[in-house]
């Protein structure tokens, strides 16, 4: 048995700086690692993902080209060299972080599966064979989420894929059937259009993008059809079959049955944490009914001295709410601070293509409310950027209190629409007023130019 001053379950976005953090400020520290350093984000998240949705929008360049008077007779899809910068850039990043906590004095790095067996102690099983027993003053569990995946009868008979395995495909499906229309479904969706593959889109709800304005979705909608996506909504999977060398999908429509033949199928309908194995009732942590870790403002569990970082606690599931969620946990535990995760805001970018940036209060969630608002709307083919650049798909959208003027939130349908919606989040951090961005000088033409016209729709 050796003791540790901290031990951090999980090297994702929090883990790993956290472990480094701990191990600078003088306590002997442990990281303890089932899988890979770097957590999803590297591994089969952000990182590979959007590499390949980088070279899904060369080829779609390529056919959107031909509007600027740039022709290519011909061209194919490498999809071996797109895997291969995939994994090259997963490999290069994931050896990076290793690299980083090899070089921190005062951490140990373990490769195994950790199970709590007692109060403060854990029994790692060795990826390399062989267990130990760990004690610690303190924990700190980051293990996130991995792949849901729904009962649907015969599902367990089909080789499905989920956001992991599909990047591990070697060539690219015929027929994608996506099940599931969140970020996940509609990142792989038209990213494998643009591969080539026919898509289908089912989601079992009327509309897709359900915690969005339904004019945004009806937008990401339109957008996703003019690429010959198809898009079912109020359909839900009955039962799975192998046919040959494809899957025969019973289908469920409005009390309607039919069938869908496809090649491949991703269950992209939700996530579930990663906390059955830790054996959290041996140390006082509780869940809630989905199995998500209870935390306070504070990070801090049921139990003490045992904290809870990133997507294994609920809520916002992205990386950069880890990596504050470490910044939290920083400055309370080792620098004694009183830092709190309410009120924060919570930035997301979808990378679909143009990205959908979000931050802060939707209309549908202002109105629920009861808020006195204020909504200004643009739609890009008015904004001299998007004219230029000849992509003038989706809409920008933002949603003000009427009285004090403060932008309550912003959702930008627009290429680059993450980098847009930052504009507009740190004026929502420097509580500046919509109209001083209407009055603002930027630079023309950019696209954070188009602000000054979205405030200005107030006016008219």
């Amino acid at each position: 048995m050796q003791h540790y001053d901290a031990i951090v379950i999980g090297s994702g976005q929090a883990g790993t700086p956290l472990s480094k953090k701990l191990a600078g400020s003088g306590l002997k520290t442990a990281l303890i690692e089932k899988r890979w350093i770097g957590g999803t984000c590297v591994n089969d998240g952000c990182s590979p993902t959007k590499a390949m949705i980088a070279s899904a929008k060369a080829a779609w360049s390529v056919y959107h080209n031909k509007n600027l008077g740039v022709i290519t007779d011909h061209f194919y899809v490498d999809f071996s060299a797109i895997i291969k910068r995939k994994d090259d850039i997963v490999r290069r990043m994931r050896g990076s972080s290793e690299k980083g906590i090899e070089d921190t004095e005062n951490l140990d790095l373990h490769y195994g599966t950790a199970t709590f067996s007692g109060n403060k102690e854990i029994t790692v099983t060795l990826n390399d064979g062989g267990t130990i027993v760990l004690t610690a003053d303190k924990f700190f569990i980051n293990t996130g989420e991995k792949p849901s995946v729904p009962k649907i009868e015969g599902i367990e008979n089909i080789d499905y894929l989920t956001s992991t395995s599909i990047l591990e495909l070697e060539s690219i499906p015929e027929h994608l059937l996506v099940l599931g229309s969140g970020y996940i479904g509609l990142e792989f969706g038209q990213m494998f259009k643009r591969f080539g593959s026919k898509v289908t889109i089912m989601e079992r709800s009327e509309r897709i993008l359900k915690k969005e304005d339904e004019d945004i979705a009806e937008e990401v909608v339109k957008i996703l059809m003019e690429e010959q996506i198809d898009i079912l909504t109020n359909t839900k999977a009955i039962s799975v079959a192998k046919s040959g060398d494809g899957i025969i999908v019973t289908v469920e429509n409005d009390g309607k049955q039919n069938q869908i033949e496809c090649s491949h199928i991703l269950i992209a309908t939700g996530r579930k944490p990663q906390t059955k194995e830790l054996s959290l009732e041996k140390t006082g942590v509780e869940t809630d009914g989905k199995g998500y870790i209870k935390v306070n403002n504070k990070l801090e569990t049921t139990a003490a001295d045992i904290y809870a970082l990133g997507d294994v606690k609920g809520g916002p599931a992205f990386t950069h709410i880890s990596y504050d969620d470490y910044r939290i946990i920083s400055e309370n535990v080792i620098d004694k601070g009183n830092a709190s995760i309410a009120g924060r805001l919570v930035p997301y970018c979808i990378f679909i293509d143009p990205q959908l940036g979000r931050i802060g209060m939707t209309e549908q969630e202002a109105r629920e409310q009861g808020l006195d608002i204020l909504v200004a709307t643009i739609k890009n083919d008015s904004v001299a950027r998007s004219i230029e650049t000849g992509d003038t798909r989706g809409m920008m959208k933002a949603v003000i209190d009427a009285k004090t003027r403060q932008i309550l939130g912003a959702s930008v349908l627009a290429e680059q629409g993450g980098e847009i919606m930052t504009v507009l989040q740190m004026a929502m951090m420097g509580n500046v007023t919509y109209d001083r961005i209407m009055n603002g000088v930027f630079a023309h033409p950019t696209y954070s130019e188009s602000l000054n016209n979205l405030f200005m729709s107030l006016e008219q």
